[in-house]
């Protein structure tokens, strides 16, 4: 199928729950919300004239002007060979997204990895937990209002060096 008859597809079986449909852009996607996303996700999953079967990439978006963050889907069907993505927005301020790792096994590190660096929460998922960060790092570094700390448990948290201080270093 084409972007344009997946996106059709999309709006024809959801209607309002597809609040943005660009299946003629660089990056052909719909745009939903997350009480959505899992009736959404089970239909691409599923429905045998899609069959998205390869989740490729799920990647954390701060839209920290719109107060909201986003996990952007990368699906593919190796069966049919067509790719599409979706984009599903939260509240920055409580983001939940029902999980899909049952639907799409990469899905679970995938969130992990958006959970520990932008702290979206996928309920249902059976084992979140940070996945690059230690349990006590405090906050979600790819949030573009992320204030780095100064040090961790006594190691520098800066990569500003002294040259004055260091002079065995080379500038």
């Amino acid at each position: 199928m084409t972007p344009t008859q997946i996106a059709q597809a999309l709006v024809a079986r959801f209607g309002p729950a597809i609040t943005k449909s660009l299946p003629q852009d660089k990056h052909p996607r719909v745009h939903t919300i997350a009480e959505h996303w899992r009736a959404i996700a089970e239909f691409l999953r599923h429905e045998p004239t899609l069959d998205f079967d390869w989740l490729s990439c799920l990647t954390a978006i701060d839209y920290v002007a719109d107060n909201q963050l986003c996990a952007a889907y990368e699906l593919w069907s190796t069966r049919h060979g067509h790719s599409f993505a979706v984009k599903v927005y939260v509240d920055r301020a409580r983001p939940m997204i029902p999980s899909v790792m049952d639907l799409w096994p990469a899905a679970d590190w995938h969130e992990r990895e958006a959970y520990d660096l932008m702290g979206i929460d996928f309920t249902g998922h059976g084992d979140l937990r940070r996945i690059l960060l230690p349990e006590d790092w405090v906050g979600h570094p790819l949030r573009k209002d992320y204030v780095f700390p100064r040090e961790y448990h006594g190691i520098p948290g800066t990569t500003e060096l002294d040259w004055q201080q260091k002079p065995n270093y080379p500038k």
